[in-house]
């Protein structure tokens, strides 16, 4: 049997200073010490929990109508509870009866959409505090009410701002937690909302969270591509921080 070789613990401290990913993990003979299965099994648990965790959309209207001085709007997919949103993606996709009838059509530059996605606790954690980096960036837009949706995904927000008569649509959703991550948040950015928008339309802004992209560097992304995406009339492939498209102003 070969010698296991082991890295030296300075470069080891170095490389866990870099990322929250699982390196250079220690062994008793052949096998993973059991502090480090047990830090694997508690991660997994909470990622399992923010997948299956509740939006507390009571709490965080109220948080975010105090941030935008404002009216905000709460929606709900088609997909009437929890189990049935994780089998069907299909019907977070889509507002349930109730919210499609409630929504009105103005002349909107931008409209704000939080949704709950695959880790309620994201955007309970992240979204209030990216708004708060992100709304005085918007001075002279013309903001729909805000909206948050319950069992909502990211393509739920081509109905809402169709509905709502909005140029672009901004989606903040929880994002597919991982072992290092349970509480991520993404932003999709979607020019001129509608049926059949596909991701390539769409430019996202993934991550957003303390240990991931800070609500400053966020907020400033956003602001970029909403815009660039003003500008151009268009989001997606299309549109990249240093496109040769921006550059030369297409």
């Amino acid at each position: 049997m070969s010698e296991i070789v082991r890295p030296p613990a300075s470069l080891v401290a170095r490389l866990r200073a870099l990322t929250p990913a699982r390196v250079a993990l220690g062994r008793t003979g052949v096998s993973q010490q059991t502090i480090d299965l047990l830090d694997f099994q508690r991660a997994h648990a909470q990622a399992r929990d923010a997948v299956h965790a509740r939006l507390e959309a009571s709490s965080l209207a109220a948080e975010l109508s105090a941030i935008t001085d404002g009216q905000v709007l709460r929606l709900h997919s088609a997909a009437k509870d929890r189990a049935t949103y994780l089998q069907r993606p299909d019907l977070g996709r889509r507002l349930d009866d109730g919210s499609r009838a409630s929504l009105r059509s103005g002349e909107w530059d931008l409209s704000l959409i939080v949704a709950d996605g695959l880790s309620a606790i994201a955007v309970e954690r992240h979204a209030p505090q990216l708004l708060r980096e992100l709304l005085p960036r918007l001075e002279g837009w013309r903001l729909a009410p805000l909206v948050i949706v319950g069992q909502g995904r990211v393509a739920i927000g081509d109905e809402i701002g169709l509905a709502l008569g909005a140029q672009l649509s901004v989606v903040l959703i929880g994002e597919r937690p991982g072992l290092s991550s349970p509480d991520s948040m993404g932003a999709y950015i979607t020019w001129n909302s509608g049926p059949g928008r596909t991701d390539a339309e769409r430019n996202c802004i993934s991550n957003i969270r303390p240990g991931g992209l800070s609500y400053t560097q966020a907020a400033a992304q956003l602001n970029f591509y909403l815009t660039e995406a003003r500008r151009c009339q268009l989001t997606g492939v299309g549109l990249k921080e240093g496109s040769q498209f921006l550059h030369e102003g297409s």
